[in-house]
């Protein structure tokens, strides 16, 4: 099962950090301007993981695509405060987040640029911290109330779990230790408790990868289902051409975005015949080495 794509114009294709913008207006909006962000080397000095990357992302379904070790999750971590930009500026719907306080674990917004944000990981273990199932996903009803200054009681969230669980399928497990779900059902917990918070926007981070198909499909449909604005890194290339967008990203750089499909298919060409950036020093400035700060 994939994505049934959005009806809209043709994105046009641009190459190696040019922009375009969306033909969509309707989506939030997510933009990097000139945002590198460094890691510390243990001899000393800095390694960029993403270089002066510029995009704008207003689709409704957009792809990251890149090799593993690419800057795929550095990217996405700077829209939900995982990540911070050493350099230039992240927005959400217009705010910069360096305005903004970082996020806390379980993916749920705090306040300011990343309310409404969600993201789901690779592995639902990492925001999985609850006990039980209904009692991770009363977590993330009680952070949104205390974000939102709004206030339900014990009885009002539970009937929400309930609602909430039932939305996915999942009523059986309300009371069910989380350390006990198999890997299909963890992911959809988690995705369940992220959408607790009513977050506009869902960042997804490789989320098929520990799947198998028969979970993997489930965890699609419900995806699909949702209005949410949808970021999502894969190395699921037909997962991919199924979005409206899609974005190459090499060696920290940006190096394509276009129509889903079409970057589907130059990215498997590049995979082939290597990538236009290859062959720069791997991780370091033009001028050479490590980037001293």
């Amino acid at each position: 099962m994939f994505f049934r794509r959005s009806p809209r114009q043709s994105t046009p294709q641009t190459v190696q950090g040019e922009q375009a913008d969306s033909a969509s207006t309707s989506m939030p909006a997510l933009e990097l301007e000139s945002v590198s962000v460094f890691t510390e080397l243990p001899e000393g000095g800095h390694r960029r993981i993403l270089k002066s990357v510029s995009l704008r992302f207003t689709a409704k379904r957009t792809a990251v695509l890149g090799l593993n070790g690419s800057g795929k999750s550095t990217l996405l971590g700077l829209f939900n405060g995982l990540t911070h930009p050493d350099e230039g500026i992240v927005r959400v719907n217009g705010v910069d987040t360096l305005q903004a306080p970082s996020r806390g674990s379980n993916g749920i917004g705090s306040q300011g640029a990343f309310e409404g944000v969600g993201m789901l990981f690779a592995q639902p273990e990492a925001q999985l911290i609850m006990p039980t199932v209904a009692e991770d996903i009363d977590l993330s009803l009680r952070r949104a109330a205390a974000v939102e200054r709004t206030a339900l009681n014990g009885e009002q969230r539970r009937e929400r779990v309930r609602e909430l669980l039932r939305e996915r399928g999942l009523e059986r497990l309300e009371n069910q230790s989380v350390f006990t779900l198999s890997g299909g059902e963890k992911q959809l917990v988690a995705l369940t408790s992220v959408l607790a918070a009513g977050p506009q926007i869902l960042l997804l981070d490789e989320p098929t990868t520990l799947l198998d198909l028969r979970n993997r499909a489930r965890l699609l449909k419900h995806l699909e289902s949702l209005d949410q604005m949808l970021v999502l890194s894969t190395h699921d290339l037909d997962l991919a051409a199924s979005c409206d967008e899609a974005v190459i990203i090499h060696d920290g750089c940006l190096l394509a975005r276009g129509d889903a499909a079409q970057m589907v298919q130059r990215y498997r060409l590049w995979c082939a015949e290597g990538f236009p950036n290859e062959g720069a020093a791997e991780g370091t400035d033009s001028a050479g080495g490590a980037h001293e700060r």
